[in-house]
This record gives structure tokens, sequence and C-alpha cells, in this order.
């Protein structure tokens, strides 16, 4: 075999790093399972994973620098015989070793490359090719499609255009797996999948509680007293909202089955209503001397006795 560093094409100076990356980039090029009918790239194949089995073993590598060892790996001193007990066999690479592989290989630093390439899964003595690579982006979707569920079509890396379902209540940040979209395995083995992870934008006026929506009313002093009823949004359609007599300010009014819609066995969530009272943006004469005449008429301790005590 030629100089293991000229076979990888790294210099001499070339730190581990450098080596696998070389050993990487044309083991998957001249793999013969890539090659099955070329028989120079079988050979370029054995060389290379012989040169590995030197330069990547820092051990062989220092051996191999100083003289102690040859391209094969065989001590170099008088009287060495490499088929005897100890011996290489041959050196790292005779040929196909029974059940795939590579004989002198097993368990050396080209294999665990080869794992990490071709996949770490062996069925019957041989390894299975890896699964490709998963392909990932982004999507986002508005609150609305969010909570009652669209179809979206997407461009996956590469410009393969997909038409996908985004599910009823999805949530910010999940993720969508689309099986077999993703890339095509180097060794022959299955496809990648698709990952879309869902960005929800926010909406003006509801954010969401689980599979509830929360949304603040702002109400008049006299709706909050005398009670009204008022329209209010929701994701389909206004709907009329009964308000009690006397309701104060931060009291909740729930609108069944107005939140999220059902998916599966979840059923569809409420849409929970926050009172606000707001008070009128100019000063009102009269309204001012009422509340003067219950401050003196008809007061009453509105904070309790959670804050007699502070």
């Amino acid at each position: 075999m030629n100089d293991p560093y000229s076979v990888l094409g790294v210099g001499k100076s070339a730190s581990a790093a450098e080596i696998k990356s070389a050993f990487r980039r044309l083991a998957k090029k001249y793999h013969p399972d890539s090659n099955s009918s070329n028989t120079q790239a079988a050979q370029k194949f054995a060389d290379i994973s012989a040169a590995y089995e030197v330069l990547g073993d820092a051990d062989k590598r220092r051996k191999f620098d100083s003289g102690e060892i040859d391209a094969k790996g065989h001590p170099r001193h008088p009287g060495f015989n490499p088929f005897g007990a100890g011996g290489f066999g041959g050196g790292p690479f005779r040929g196909r070793a029974p059940g795939g592989g590579f004989a002198g290989m097993r368990g050396g630093p080209a294999e665990d490359i080869f794992a990490e390439i071709f996949g770490g899964v062996k069925t019957g003595g041989r390894r299975r090719p890896a699964r490709g690579r998963d392909l990932s982006l982004r999507v986002t979707v508005s609150f609305t499609e969010a909570a009652r569920g669209s179809k979206r079509r997407v461009a996956m890396p590469g410009g393969k255009q997909l038409d996908i379902n985004i599910p009823a209540g999805v949530a910010d940040g999940q993720q969508i797996r689309l099986k077999g979209q993703g890339e095509a395995s180097p060794g022959g083995g299955p496809p990648g999948d698709g990952l879309v992870t869902i960005t929800v934008a926010d909406h003006p006026l509801f954010t969401r509680d689980g599979r509830d929506l929360r949304l603040d009313l702002p109400i008049t002093l006299y709706e909050a007293v005398l009670g009204a009823k008022v329209k209010v949004p929701t994701l389909d359609a206004p709907v009329k909202l009964k308000i009690p007599p006397n309701s104060n300010s931060g009291r909740t009014l729930r609108l069944k089955g107005k939140g999220i819609a059902g998916s599966g066995k979840a059923p569809a969530g409420d849409l929970l209503v926050t009172l606000r009272i707001v008070m009128p943006e100019h000063s009102d004469g009269e309204l001012k001397a009422l509340m003067e005449k219950w401050a003196r008429s008809m007061p009453y301790d509105a904070r309790g006795a959670r804050f007699r005590n502070i």
C-alpha cells in the first residue's frame, strides 16, 4: 500500500480531526454499497480504510511516523512473520469478511467511522445502512389557524413542495413529523423525516390557557352596576354576553365551547371573559357629586380583612 498520508490526501502535520474528516469523505465516496459494479472503487475503499487503520489510531500513527511499523501496520524488524501468532494476517485489509465488512477492520477506528456514516445497527451479521438525515423547517401560522386547524403548503429544504395538516390546538413550538420526507440515505437505508416546527402568531385580543382562551373585556361603570348584554368577539363570530348587575372588575364569565376546537378525546375549550371596568376619559360633575355622596352616606370596605394589617 502507498503512504497512508498520500492515500487520505493529507499532510504529515494533519490533525486527528483533519484525518478523520478526510477518511469520512473518501469512505462515503468509495463505499462498495454505493459502487457495486466498480472494482476500482472497491480497491480504493480498501486502501483508504487500511490507511485510516494506521493513521486513525494515535499509537499506530506514532509508530508509523517513527518507522516502527510500515504502511500495513507490520513491525519493521528482522524475522517478523506477519502470518504468525500476534501478526496482522496480511494487513488490516485482506478482503471481505463473512457477513459483510472487511477482514482486519473489526474493532478498529475505521469501523467506528463506518458506524457513524452508515449506521451502527447490525442485523444478521450485516450492518444495516443508516436512515437519511431529517430536514427541519419552521412555519408561522395565525392564532386562529392554530386554534381551529388548517392546511398549509410548505417548501422543504431543497425545494420540494408539500401539503401539510396543521392540527387543531397545535401549540407554539410544537413539531410536526412528516414521515419519509427528509434526505435519502447515503447507504441505501430509509429516508429521514421532515420536522416542521410551528410558530403561532399572537392575537390582538385572545391569549391561550391550555385549551381555553382568555379575553379581557372593557365595560362601562353603568354596565357593571346595572347589568347589560354586550357583544363579545370569538374566533368564529361575535356573540352576546350577559353581564350580571353589580359585577366587579376582574369577574370572569365563561362562554362554553368557544375556545380551542376539540381534537380526538380532548373536548373543545371555553372562552373565559374577564370584565375590566373602564372609567370615562373626561371627568363628569354629576358622577363626582354622586361618588362624594356615596362616600359620606354609603361607605364600604372594598379591600377587606386581608389589607387591614399591612
